[in-house]
């Protein structure tokens, strides 16, 4: 009796310690209001053979302490870098050059700019550009 007493008291005491976690459905056990969002320009204009510089900026909630590679895609115009790390000790901004070539069609363009951090799910968004006659 005396040793189905102590295996009740000890499930009690499990119970009461409060040892259970929030999961996400990114596969792992994580801290509420973790998550992260991207922000750029909704659109900026460049003209035919010259650059332009969109401003990248990580929004992170208070308890997103994750890196964060930043993968940039464009079709038509050049962007550098296409990859940028941003370590979870660092400034949540980056920029990115855009280029429009000398021949570039006049016309808008997209780029895509997508963020996955070290454990998680990504997140992306999009800038236009707008490419104009010199």
């Amino acid at each position: 009796m005396k040793t189905l007493i102590a295996i009740f008291m000890m499930a009690g005491m499990i119970v009461v310690s409060g040892c259970w976690s929030t999961s996400s459905n990114q596969g792992g056990t994580v801290a509420v209001n973790e998550s992260f969002s991207i922000s750029v320009p909704s659109s900026i204009t460049v003209k035919q053979g010259e650059e332009g510089i969109i401003a990248v900026s990580l929004k992170r909630d208070a308890n997103f302490k994750r890196d964060v590679q930043l993968d940039v895609k464009a079709d038509g115009i050049s962007v550098t870098p296409t990859n940028i790390l941003v370590k979870a000790s660092d400034k949540p901004d980056a920029q990115i050059k855009i280029a429009a070539a000398k021949n570039a069609a006049i016309g808008e363009y997209r780029v895509t700019v997508t963020g996955t951090p070290t454990t998680g799910l990504p997140a992306s968004t999009v800038c236009t550009v707008k490419v104009v006659s010199p």
